[in-house]
């Protein structure tokens, strides 16, 4: 392995200095542009993170086509949906993953497979190209990428079949904004140094990635994230500036004291996080721990990043999300599309300028749906304070009416994180027949908690009707990569036969 003095890509035991790397993009380029990818086409990535995923998404750009990347987890059904949805030329994909999806991949796909090893060629699709040997067989293209690709991410459909952001390109003024307060809420900048500790087919870390190859910033992937691994990246590499969620600040928290002291970890002047809220007890570690460098935007694949938060500000608002940034516009409307007052809970609605326009791939409905005179909404719910601080509730399918009254769950899952012995856990509406809906919490605890104890502490802390009917203890609640939690699989077996939707 290269050593931290070197400048360029590394995974594992591999590196690629940046001219590597971007000679095995236009190279990528080139292959694509035989197999027929053109300007508007897409080019669809189901692979871990490696060299390989930036290689691929920067070779669509010379083409004018856009990378789709793919939830690895993914099987054969969902693949089959994006790749039809996306109308897909080709996919690029990794060899481990192949059985699993080859069932899902329609007929006039080209495919390019990427070995584990060198070598292996076993159970490969017939005509499918191998990534080393389609590359080698190629010419670089002759026009290198000179910009970060726009990805076309599909949200991660935890309400039903995900939706592919389509972005249109910006005028030059428009792009140099988005850039501009990308770096200043990403930390990115060249001599800086990163690693990716999420997976790329998520929005945040794609777009942080490629900005930072762009930039030409010193990099180092994780293929999955381990806490203990991650610190000593951060001590090898001299990490300047990393993209994190709140679930890895937890793994991180977790690990016993003399752990956490054995490694130095001051090199790091920027940790920013997103994704999914963060609960203010860990938060408030984490800044402890780590000193006033933990920033946090709150936005959308949609919106990109619409507030920012540094930690002095959180420290002074315990539960903001921040302000707006870049000339973002945040407003909370009522069912009615009515503007509310400070301190009142609503539909938050955000427009940022710097962002550029966007449709939802063959759903202009969807994309209309969520418009209210310019202003866009990915249904959260939330309060602005008197300063404009945004303060995010729950999201309005996971708010919980009974008996005519709203219920937002991530209050409950707040004070369920402070006790003692709970890991996780997530709180939703189930039927009742009296009042519509009753709430239901599924808790990740210690085996000593029981379920008398954890409404006895809640009882304590919160009015009664916020109290779950029904507590369900498990091993754990399933949540993807970047920590959103699935409701809708846990919600399905209380509503099944029922009319409502889930």
């Amino acid at each position: 392995m290269e050593g931290s003095e070197a400048v360029g890509v590394r995974c594992g035991e591999r590196f690629a200095s940046y001219p590597q790397l971007i000679d095995g993009a236009r190279r990528a380029a080139t292959g694509l542009s035989a197999l027929g990818v053109g300007a508007g086409d897409r080019v669809a990535l189901m692979l871990h993170n490696d060299l390989e995923f930036l290689q691929a998404s920067f070779a669509a750009v010379p083409l004018g086509a856009s990378a789709v990347p793919i939830n690895w987890h993914w099987r054969a059904d969902e693949v089959q949906y994006v790749l039809r949805d996306s109308g897909a030329k080709a996919l690029i994909v990794d060899a481990d993953l192949w059985p699993t999806v080859a069932a899902g991949v329609p007929d006039g796909v080209a495919v390019i497979v990427v070995p584990a090893a060198a070598g292996e060629a076993d159970g490969l699709p017939a005509g499918a190209l191998r990534w080393p040997e389609w590359l080698a067989a190629s010419e670089p293209h002759q026009e290198p990428p000179e910009r970060a690709p726009l990805s076309m991410i599909y949200t991660s459909g935890t309400t039903g079949r995900p939706k592919g952001v389509v972005r249109e390109e910006s005028e030059d003024e428009r792009r140099e904004q988005m850039l501009a307060m990308l770096d200043e809420v990403f930390g990115l900048g060249p001599g800086e140094r990163t690693v990716i500790p999420a997976p790329m087919y998520h929005t945040a870390p794609n777009v942080y990635a490629l900005l930072a190859v762009a930039k030409g910033m010193d990099m180092t992937i994780m293929r999955r994230f381990d806490p203990e691994e991650f610190l000593a990246i951060v001590e090898r590499q001299r990490i300047t500036a990393v993209q994190m969620v709140p679930t890895m600040f937890v793994r991180l928290l977790a690990l016993a004291e003399p752990v956490r002291n054995r490694y130095d970890l001051s090199s790091l002047k920027w940790v920013v996080h997103a994704a999914a809220p963060c609960p203010p007890d860990v938060k408030r570690a984490m800044i402890d721990w780590l000193g006033p460098i933990v920033v946090e935007y709150y936005g959308g694949t949609e919106s990109g990043p619409v507030t920012f938060c540094d930690s002095e500000a959180w420290l002074s608002r315990p539960g903001t999300v921040g302000r707006p940034v870049g000339g973002a516009v945040v407003k909370i409307l009522d069912a009615d599309g009515r503007e509310l007052a400070a301190g009142e809970s609503g539909d938050v609605y955000v427009n940022q300028p710097a962002s550029p326009n966007f449709t939802y791939n063959n759903d202009p409905d969807k994309r209309a749906s969520i418009d209210h005179d310019g202003l866009i909404t990915v249904g959260d719910i939330g309060y602005l304070d008197a300063d404009d601080y945004l303060y995010l509730n729950d999201r309005r399918t996971d708010m919980v009416i009974s008996g005519g009254v709203n219920i937002y769950p991530a209050e409950i899952e707040s004070c369920l994180i402070g006790l003692d012995g709970v890991r996780d856990c997530a709180v939703f509406g189930i039927p009742d027949d009296e009042f519509g809906e009753a709430l239901a919490a599924h808790i990740d605890a210690d085996p000593e908690l029981t379920a008398d104890a954890i409404r006895a502490y809640l009882r304590e802390r919160l009015a009664g009707y916020k109290v779950p009917r029904v507590i369900e203890l498990s091993d754990s609640l399933p949540r993807d990569d970047t920590g959103k939690l699935f409701k809708r699989r846990l919600r399905e077996p209380y509503w099944a036969g029922r009319s409502r939707r889930i």
